[in-house]
């Protein structure tokens, strides 16, 4: 299936797809404006603090063709393979290059040990033209004592902000920017309901390219071209094939569901970070703007990475009836353990309502170095389509 003709036929589409694929030229031409550019390594980066000083926020993404040349003198092989890819385009100077500063958060403790890394080769004096690096130090226990700390971090953070763009950012400075923000969110849920719906009429990879394209380009923008999009999409037409719900590695680029869509399901919706739960909570305007910022980002959805097995089972059980998914696909590659260990007890679960799942772990990256993978993954869709295709 991947992306289709309907797709690639609307004007709005394109202009997101344009930007998806070609995120560096994006970033090119930014600093050619004369903006100051933020890459974020982590899923709970504060964007509302970074679009209120006026600067441009950018996923640190991986190039599944660049050789580790880098990497491979610095970190072990036992790293996500993914977070491996991302760390060789800040050290061999590719980011160098794109982005002025870089902020990590905690949002994993292999991003931990990618700014502990990082901090020391700083201290060291190597690297090439390593940017200039921001820890958020995240509690992810949800109680009172560790709320009040995290409102302490995003103090801590919002004061690094102002230094990076030379003025003070003011409560109504973020609020400005938190309004943006939300309108951006609600167009997406409004573009994801053509996924969730009774009717589909957006597949996974599509829905990819149009969350995705919000990481790199200016977010008022992505709003409109989004809002376009999805009024496009509902002449698009339906789109049959079992509906799949994705857990487990994020997916920073299409190759992954353009496989399991080939083989004629249709992914609805997903828990990582460059699909459905980039989306999820909005900023509440009604709180101060720190008490706003702590309550957006750590009271999400669960993920995989910061989260009791219970409250994963809990959460992937809501998530799939939501979306009416009629099977799951949880997928992780090697060396990303977390995941993992909630997959028995998902697993129970769904067999206890009848939702078949497959679990595809260990995975090479890129995805297509896993031989025979496809075709087990079309074995599952097919028995989902009871056997006949």
């Amino acid at each position: 299936m991947s992306i289709r003709k309907e797709a690639l036929d609307s004007k709005a589409f394109q202009a997101l797809k344009d930007i998806y694929d070609n995120r560096e030229k994006v970033l090119l031409k930014q600093k050619e404006n004369g903006k100051i550019i933020v890459g974020e390594l982590g899923c709970d980066v504060p964007d509302e603090l970074l679009l209120a000083a006026g600067l441009f926020p950018v996923h640190v993404y991986a190039d599944p063709k660049k050789p580790l040349a880098e990497t491979d003198k610095y970190l072990e092989y036992a790293f996500d393979p993914i977070v491996r890819a991302q760390f060789e385009k800040i050290v061999d100077g590719t980011y160098g290059d794109l982005i002025d500063y870089l902020v990590v958060s905690n949002s994993t403790d292999v991003i931990i040990r990618i700014y502990l890394y990082l901090r020391e080769m700083h201290r060291q004096g190597i690297g090439k033209n390593l940017p200039p690096v921001e820890f958020i130090d995240w509690m992810f226990t949800r109680n009172r004592m560790h709320q009040v700390r995290n409102e302490d971090t995003i103090r801590i953070f919002w004061k690094a902000v102002e230094s990076w763009a030379g003025k003070e950012i003011t409560e109504e400075d973020v609020k400005k920017a938190a309004a943006v923000c939300n309108e951006n969110r609600q167009a997406l849920r409004e573009m994801a309901k053509l996924r969730h719906d009774e009717e589909v009429h957006i597949n996974g990879s599509e829905a990819l390219v149009i969350i995705g394209a919000a990481f790199f380009m200016d977010r008022e923008e992505h709003t409109k071209l989004v809002k376009e999009v999805t009024k496009d999409a509902a002449n698009w037409p339906v789109i049959d094939g079992p509906r799949v719900y994705f857990t487990g590695s994020g997916q920073e680029d299409t190759s992954f569901y353009d496989m399991i869509e080939d083989t004629g399901a249709v992914i609805v919706s997903e828990d990582h970070d460059w699909g459905d739960r980039y989306f999820e909570r909005d900023y509440n305007m009604d709180y101060n703007p720190v008490r706003a910022i702590v309550d957006r980002y750590m009271l999400r959805e669960f993920s995989s990475k910061k989260a009791f097995v219970s409250q994963r089972v809990e959460a992937l059980d809501r998530e799939v009836e939501a979306s009416k998914a009629q099977a799951v696909i949880f997928a992780t590659n090697k060396y990303e353990e977390a995941a993992s260990w909630d997959y028995p007890s998902q697993k129970q679960s769904l067999d206890e309502k009848g939702i078949p799942a497959a679990s595809f772990v260990q995975l090479q990256y890129p995805i297509d170095k896993n031989e025979g993978l496809k075709e087990k993954i079309a074995d599952f869709v097919n028995s989902l389509k009871g056997g006949n295709q």
